[in-house]
């Protein structure tokens, strides 16, 4: 039985998961430009640290080694799957 997909923003914080995809259709040239300078691609490891004081945007996220902030509307576009403790 494979795992559920779920976006990056739905992921609980705290939660490893691996990137399974990434909608880059669904954001403009210049977030895609963005994540991928991050190090966002698929089957790399992430992790929700933080939520912004408004709005709970932006989302502070473990990119391997480096931590991000991104805007929750482009987290939705990153499909993960969590990975067990």
């Amino acid at each position: 039985m494979s795992k559920p997909l779920l976006s990056l923003d739905d992921l609980s914080l705290g939660t490893r998961a691996e990137i399974a995809s990434i909608d880059w259709a669904s954001l403009d040239q210049g977030e895609a430009c963005r994540l991928r300078h991050f190090g966002f691609d698929e089957g790399v490891r992430v992790e929700p640290l933080h939520l912004g004081p408004f709005g709970r945007d932006p989302l502070a996220v473990r990119v391997g080694r480096m931590t991000v902030a991104i805007r929750r509307a482009h987290a939705r576009a990153v499909r993960v799957v969590p990975i067990a403790a």
